[in-house]
């Protein structure tokens, strides 16, 4: 350490990237520190048992959810970037000029087409589907 002071002795950067160093470790600490001295206690028999939200598993088999909800998570996310890709845009507008409004109108027409394309085959549609079966009989 008396190295670098000899190195680094005026250096603001170096000062500066210690005091956050040593602020980071500080206030990890204290939040383990607080998380562990105001936790609750239980003895209950399900104390190690993993929860959501509070509330114990009421059956040890997992549940098995619908692959639409993993599509709407990968359509949240495409969709998200493209936020972003439009707020990095805005801010650089004066730069760009032009060329980049025509290049944003193209981008936002792409994910427009996307979602309209994805409305139209259903993947969105989260209604259930009931199919009337004909009569065996009905041949009309």
């Amino acid at each position: 350490m008396t190295e670098l002071l000899k190195i680094f002795p005026d250096s603001p950067e170096f000062w500066g990237t210690i005091v956050y160093v040593v602020a980071v470790f500080l206030l990890c600490g204290l939040m383990l520190g607080l998380s562990w001295l105001l936790g609750g206690r239980s003895g209950a028999r399900a104390r190690n048992e993993p929860f959501e939200s509070g509330v114990v598993s009421a059956s040890p088999e997992r549940l098995r959810l619908s692959a639409k909800f993993y599509l709407v998570a990968v359509f949240f996310v495409i969709f998200d970037v493209e936020a972003l890709f439009l707020y990095v845009w805005a801010v650089s507008v004066r730069e760009a000029g032009w060329p980049g409004l025509i290049e944003a109108c193209i981008f936002v027409g792409v994910l427009g087409a996307s979602l309209v394309y994805l409305i139209r085959v259903g993947a969105l549609d989260w209604s259930p589907h009931t199919h009337r079966r004909r009569p065996s009989g009905d041949n009309s």
